[in-house]
């Protein structure tokens, strides 16, 4: 398995451990303590505690950006596309999700924290963009 790939399970793992940890934990320690029903969460109205709302946001961009790291390692695969920028720019794109998603989590969003959290995006987003360009040479035959 490639590097790009074992990142896509990471970053799979990733989306469905803040899952787990946030909304889950959330929604479980309700129904099971609070006695809260377990068809009283609803997704089209805000509820729950800061952390909870930030929690269920954090997850879903990953949810977001899940398929689009799957293309490009789909894509980068399928044409065999590999070395060690392509490794590098993958890894990057975890850890830079990873923060992003910590950052959201653990603070209170004030300015400064939304810049971070922004600024771990735009690292993934230049990572992603440039993995594309990689593979749009490569399938050209520009490059390999």
């Amino acid at each position: 398995m490639t590097i790009p790939m074992w990142m896509l399970l990471g970053f799979t793992s990733w989306t469905l451990l803040l899952l787990m940890a946030t909304v889950g934990v959330y929604r479980w320690v309700r129904i099971l303590f609070s006695k809260v029903p377990i068809g009283s969460f609803r997704s089209d109205q805000l509820e729950g505690e800061d952390w909870y709302r930030r929690g269920t946001r954090a997850h879903a961009n990953c949810v977001e950006n899940l398929p689009v790291l799957g293309a490009i390692v789909l894509v980068i695969s399928a044409l065999g596309v590999d070395g060690p920028a392509v490794s590098f720019l993958s890894i990057i794109v975890l850890v830079a999700r990873v923060c992003q998603s910590l950052v959201h989590v653990c603070h209170v969003q004030t300015d400064a924290f939304v810049a971070v959290r922004f600024g771990f995006y735009c690292v993934q987003l230049v990572c992603f963009l440039t993995l594309i360009v990689i593979a749009a040479c490569y399938g050209a035959g520009k490059l390999g």
